[in-house]
C-alpha cells in the first residue's frame, strides 16, 4: 500500500513525465534568432553540457558504490547532485537549440548508422528516464527502501546509458558543428 508521500507525488511524476518531454519537443523547435529575436547563438554548450553528461555517469557509479557499501548519506546527496546535473544539462539543452541551428552529422557507411542507432536510442531511453528517476527517488523519500531498491535495479543501468550515450553523441557530431 503506497504512503502519504508516494500518494502526494503521483500526480507530479505523471505531470512531469508527460510534461518534460513534449515542452522540450516543443522548444526544441523554436529557433528565437529565426523568429527575429537578436540572441546569440549558445554555440559553447554542447561541449558543456556533454560533460555534464560524463560527470552524471560517474556520480551514478560513485552513488552505486556508496550504498553497496552501507553509506546512505552519501548516496543520497550523489542522487540528488545526478539529478541537478541532469536538469542542468536539459536546461542548457533546450538553450542550445533555441539559439543555434542544429548540426547535421557528417559521418557516411556503417559509422552513420551506429550514430542513429545511439541517438535514437538515447533519445528514447531519457523519456523513459524520467519518470523512472521520479519514481526511484519518490521510493527513498518514503523510505520505501525495498521498493526504491527494486526500481533502481531498472533506472540505474538506463540512466547510465542515457548518460553515457549522451557523451557518444556528442564526440561523434562535436566535428560536424560550426560557429
Amino acid at each position: 500500500m503506497e504512503n502519504n508521500i508516494e500518494t502526494k507525488y503521483n500526480k507530479l511524476i505523471v505531470v512531469l513525465s508527460v510534461a518534460i518531454p513534449l515542452v522540450v519537443a516543443l522548444l526544441f523547435g523554436v529557433n528565437l534568432r529565426k523568429l527575429g529575436y537578436d540572441v546569440q547563438p549558445l554555440s559553447f554548450l554542447p561541449p558543456i553540457y556533454a560533460t555534464i553528461n560524463g560527470l552524471t555517469a560517474f556520480i551514478l557509479v560513485a552513488a552505486v558504490i556508496a550504498i553497496k557499501n552501507g553509506n546512505r548519506k552519501l548516496h543520497e546527496n550523489l542522487m540528488k547532485f545526478a539529478i541537478a546535473c541532469s536538469v542542468a544539462f536539459l536546461a542548457m539543452y533546450v538553450a542550445y537549440h533555441m539559439t543555434s541551428d542544429s548540426t547535421k552529422f557528417g559521418g557516411e557507411g556503417i559509422i552513420r548508422y551506429v550514430y542513429f542507432f545511439i541517438l535514437i536510442s538515447h533519445i528514447l531511453l531519457s523519456v523513459i528516464i524520467i519518470p523512472l528517476v521520479l519514481i526511484t527517488y519518490v521510493k527513498a523519500l518514503a523510505q520505501r527502501y525495498d521498493k526504491h531498491k527494486k526500481i533502481a535495479k531498472i533506472t540505474f543501468p538506463i540512466w547510465l546509458y542515457v548518460a553515457v550515450t549522451g557523451v557518444i553523441v556528442y564526440l561523434m557530431i562535436s566535428p560536424y558543428y560550426t560557429n
